[in-house]
């Protein structure tokens, strides 16, 4: 929805009545996500995607009879390969689409606000609609706001949101015999990079497009200027456990240590270690991993915490140019942060059928 948001806006602000379709469920290989949305308007405009093209135009029908029955529902749609091909996808699937005659204004702020919010949406029983429901709302900083009456399932909603926000993305599970839909808005990841080097060029703008916000520090104030970091969000000059300190560096963050100097490569693991931080990488050869992880042992991190170390750092590509290098310092990120195995898909694919 975040990415709808300034259309939504504008769209309410002509006065017009918006309705959603947003994806709850998939199968098969049904091209989006859940989570993702389709806004249409009552003189017709619409935007956003529950499909990659398939079904919006039935999905915006049904936001119209939404409208005008004041019903909300559950639509399935199944997706066969011919149809797929025809509007340029490579094969088809099934998904499930709640279709709600207006946008909830609890999603709204949401995706308006800075993250770290769930929107827990109890789903309709029948296939025939029905009333919105009341929504429960869960913040990060602050727990579940709103209650179903029962406590056990308020603290499996809570629980189920919590896991959401850490995984970044929506779902609808079962929770004590109802279905429910969470709708996450996490806060952004957070890539922070040590060492202003040419492979963080690259690294931060692959990771600006996929939604990171991206820290780049360095002891070095001409290395970690603007001119040469101009898509770094954060640009931040100092040692490290002091850059550390500065943006409050947690267990959310991924850490990638790109200097090769010991006096900035130890320090800085050993501060995102001891943090906790979901991710920690460090670049450079087989020789060079054995000989920090001496450094860091000398220094006192056991050997769990070094187990915890990607080096050398990131997924075998192949690359060897700065951008190759930075897109599989990235992917290797990605794969860490839904707990993937890096793995091909077809070799994944194989594994599964052997």
């Amino acid at each position: 929805m975040k990415e709808l948001l300034s259309t939504l806006e504008d769209w309410q602000r002509d006065g017009v009545a918006v309705g959603r379709a947003v994806v709850l469920r998939t199968y098969g290989s049904a091209p989006r996500l859940p989570g993702s949305n389709l806004l249409y308007t009552a003189d017709g405009r619409i935007a956003g995607s529950v499909s990659g093209g398939c079904v919006e135009s039935a999905t915006a029908q049904e936001i119209e009879r939404a409208r005008l029955s004041g019903l909300s529902k559950i639509v399935h749609y199944g997706i066969t390969d011919d149809v797929a091909w025809g509007v340029g996808l490579a094969c088809g699937g099934a998904l499930d689409v709640l279709v709600e005659p207006l946008v909830p204004d609890e999603v709204a702020t949401a995706a308006a606000g800075p993250g770290g919010t769930v929107i827990i949406t109890p789903l309709p029983a029948t296939d025939d609609g029905a009333p919105p429901a009341a929504r429960l709302i869960f913040q990060a900083s602050t727990g579940l706001d709103g209650t179903t009456g029962i406590a056990a399932t308020d603290d499996a909603l809570a629980a189920e949101a919590r896991d959401a926000l850490l995984r970044g993305t929506s779902r609808t599970l079962e929770v004590t015999g109802r279905e429910y839909f969470f709708e996450a808005f996490p806060v952004p990841p957070r890539l922070l990079i040590v060492g202003a080097v040419e492979i963080a060029r690259p690294l931060v703008a692959l990771a600006h497009e996929l939604g990171f916000w991206t820290v780049v520090s360095d002891g070095r104030a001409a290395f970690a200027s603007r001119e040469r970091f101009p898509d770094a969000d954060e640009l931040v000059i100092g040692w490290p456990d002091e850059v550390a300190e500065k943006i409050a560096l947690g267990p959310d963050d991924a850490v990638v240590v790109l200097t090769h100097d010991v006096k900035f490569d130890i320090p800085a693991l050993t501060e995102a270690l001891r943090r906790g931080c979901r991710y920690v990488g460090a670049i450079g050869s087989r020789r060079t991993q054995g000989e920090r992880r001496e450094h860091l042992r000398a220094a006192g991190v056991p050997d769990e915490d070094l187990a915890r170390i990607h080096g050398p750092i990131g997924l075998d590509l192949g690359g060897r140019a700065p951008a190759e290098t930075a897109l599989a310092i990235l992917a290797e990120v990605v794969a860490a942060r839904y707990a993937a195995s890096g793995e091909s898909l077809t070799q994944a694919r194989a594994a599964a059928t052997a």
